[in-house]
Parts: structure tokens; sequence; C-alpha cells
């Protein structure tokens, strides 16, 4: 059976599938996302806490590699094949390439029942695959519309920066790292013992809106659809790839796997905003809540599991 936390999203993509009443609250819907990164953030620094090395840059670099070149092989992909505009292709990609934190604690979760080994630096892929991803398919979109503002460019560096996501994952995993288990138990303890019942509320919520983008479920994007179910599993096998080369414990090759797979639907929304207004934010989370998400949560990450097992031999 699927882990119990991935029920309460099959839960709230029933409840919108039968047009259900039940709601959460937008207040509410924040603060458990707000917890949720949070404690990914803490979660990460207090494995980093007496572990920091500088055998972990290439790791990182390899990551961040990955999340800059993932909108570049993208983008002509959904250009030609989807046949999307340069606006919608570019903020797709940015979506791809970026990561989501959602799909990210729930490989960890995933891991951490099973008992896999996990490298105390895998909260930083977030952050390290997020802002080039962003920013590359900015870049992207910018050099073929033949702009070219510093200016402009410079207001985006500050807004993918300072979003909400990365100032709680990376500032708590810099809080986790200063404090350890030890002297952080008065508060680390309770976000702790919280996170798999935050994880399943936030994955309630995650089922109703993915419901949301699929009544009525637009068949005429068909290739778009096509896409947000392919380019997955193509995209995970890059993830495998990287992480068994570097030789990674297999619960960090799992997480990786998962990122490379998955697609944002926090950080990149907000950035393509502002950076692309000509972009449809809305085909965007079709795509990744629609279709990639839940592919992920539900039949993805036990079998890139799996499939990890096989290539290691």
């Amino acid at each position: 059976m699927p882990d119990i936390v991935v029920m309460f999203f099959l839960l709230g993509l029933l409840a919108g599938v039968v047009k259900s009443d039940l709601t959460i609250p937008k207040a509410a819907y924040d603060t458990l996302s707000l917890l949720l990164m949070l404690t990914i953030g803490l979660k990460g620094g207090m494995a980093l806490y007496g572990n920091l090395d500088w055998s972990i840059v290439p790791e990182l670099l390899a990551v961040a590699a990955i999340g800059a070149l993932i909108p570049l092989a993208l983008m002509p992909v959904l250009r030609r094949l989807v046949r999307l505009s340069a606006a919608d292709s570019a903020s797709i990609a940015a979506h791809y390439g970026s990561v989501s934190a959602g799909t990210f604690a729930v490989a960890l979760a995933f891991a951490e029942s099973r008992a896999l080994p996990i490298g105390a630096e895998v909260t930083l892929y977030l952050v390290m695959m997020e802002l080039p991803a962003i920013m590359v398919a900015i870049a992207l979109y910018r050099r073929h519309a033949g702009k070219n503002s510093s200016e402009a460019l410079q207001g985006i560096w500050h807004e993918t920066l300072t979003n909400r996501g990365v100032i709680l994952l990376a500032g708590g995993a810099v809080i986790g790292a200063m404090y350890g288990p030890a002297d952080g138990a008065n508060v680390t303890d309770l976000l702790m013992g919280a996170f798999h019942a935050v994880l399943a509320l936030f994955l309630l919520q995650m089922g109703l809106t993915a419901a949301e983008t699929l009544r009525p479920i637009p068949w005429f994007h068909w290739r778009l659809l096509t896409f947000a179910l392919v380019a997955p599993l193509l995209l995970s096998l890059v993830g495998m790839t990287v992480g068994l080369t570097l030789g990674l414990p297999s619960g960090s090759v799992l997480i990786l796997t998962a990122l490379t797979a998955s697609a944002s639907y926090i950080a990149a929304p907000a950035a393509m905003r502002t950076a692309i207004p000509k972009a449809s934010i809305g085909l965007a989370m079709l795509a990744s809540l629609g279709f990639t998400f839940p592919l992920n949560v539900i039949v993805g990450i036990p079998l890139y599991h799996h499939v990890i097992q096989w290539m290691a031999g």
C-alpha cells in the first residue's frame, strides 16, 4: 500500500472530484506550507550539525547543474513538440527545472520509513536546483524576446532569493546547523514530531487543489498533459544517474531522483508571474500540480526506489 501520508492526498483528490464541500482555509494552508518548509530546513540543518565538509561542494554543484540544464533541454521540446508560446515554454521549463517541496517531503518520509541512508545535505538540493532553474528559464525567455534589462533582472534575482520558500528552507537549515538536535530541542522536537501530521494535512490540500485544476480536464491540451506524464519519468533517470555516479547513499539518490522528476508549484509560479507576465500560470499549474505531482507521490517515488535498487545491483 502507499505510505499513509499519500492516502491523504488521494482523500483530497477524491473529495475534489466528487465536489465535496471540504475546504482548508487559505490561512491554514499558508500556515501548513510555512511549517512544512521550515521543518524541512530544520531537519536538514540538524543533520548537517557537525557534518559540514568541503567534500559536499562537488555534489551540490552537480545538483545545481541539473537545475540549470533541465530548462535548457525542455525549452525546445515545449516549443516544437508541445507547441507552446515562448512565454509558456519558458515558464513551464522553469517549473520543471525547479523543484517541489511537497515531493521532497514525501520522498524524505518514504526514505525514512524504510531506513534508507540519507546524506545530511539533501535539504540543500532544494535551493541548489530552484534558483538556477528559474534564472536560466528567465534568461532564455528574455533572449527570445530580445530583452536585456539588467535592472529588471536584478529585481528577479531579489524576488527569487527572498521568496518565502528559500528564506524558510535556507534559514531553517542554518538555524538547525547552528544549534543541532540537543540545543534546539525545545523548538525542533515539536516540529519534528509533527512533521508527518503537517505533511498529511498539506497533501490533503494538494489533493483538493489538484482536483480543481483537473475539473474539467482540458483534453485540447493533450500535448501538454502527455508531457506532464512523460517528462518526470525521463527526468528521473537524470537524477538516478547523477546520484549513482556520485556514489550517494540510496536515500539521497531517491530524493535527488524525486526532485529531478518534480515540478514546482510554489516558488516558480511566484517568480514567473513577475518575470514573464505573458505566461499562463494556469497551464503550468495544470501540468505540475494536476499531473506531475500526483504521478510522483502515488506511483513515481516507489517506482524510482525499485529502479534505483535494480541499477545499484
